[in-house]
């Protein structure tokens, strides 16, 4: 069994659904940090913001555990959009009938880890 490498941090019971977050997710997967960073700042989305608080607390974990590191070795290595519990809310009609809503939720999980330079790059 191979070790876990990398950084994660973890954002549950977010009130968004994961439809909706999932392709903002798509487009900042496998990029470096301050790219992503700087995409989800100029998204307007509300999942952007979302998954931007979770890059910054993934890399936070990342620097504080890791001295050595900075921000422009790190690249955003996995990115994980789960769904959550769903909150039911009703509508009575007329007829003994009920509109129902779903409000659905999600868990963000983001991995960050080190690029790996060869000897020949640095």
């Amino acid at each position: 069994m191979e070790a876990k490498t990398g950084y994660r941090a973890v954002s549950k019971y977010l009130m968004g659904s994961p439809y909706k977050i999932r392709p903002v997710a798509d487009l900042v997967r496998r990029r470096p940090y301050s790219e992503a960073l700087s995409l989800l700042e100029n998204m307007p989305q509300k999942g952007a913001r979302l998954i931007r608080k979770t890059v910054k607390s993934a890399a936070s974990c990342a620097l504080a555990g890791n001295k050595d590191l900075d921000e422009d070795m790190l690249y955003v290595r996995e990115i994980f959009i789960d769904d959550g519990p769903r909150l039911k809310r009703v509508w009575f009609r007329g007829k003994a009938k009920v509109d129902t809503l779903l409000k659905r939720m999600c868990h963000i999980t983001v991995v960050v880890d080190e690029t790996v330079h060869t000897k020949a790059e640095k």
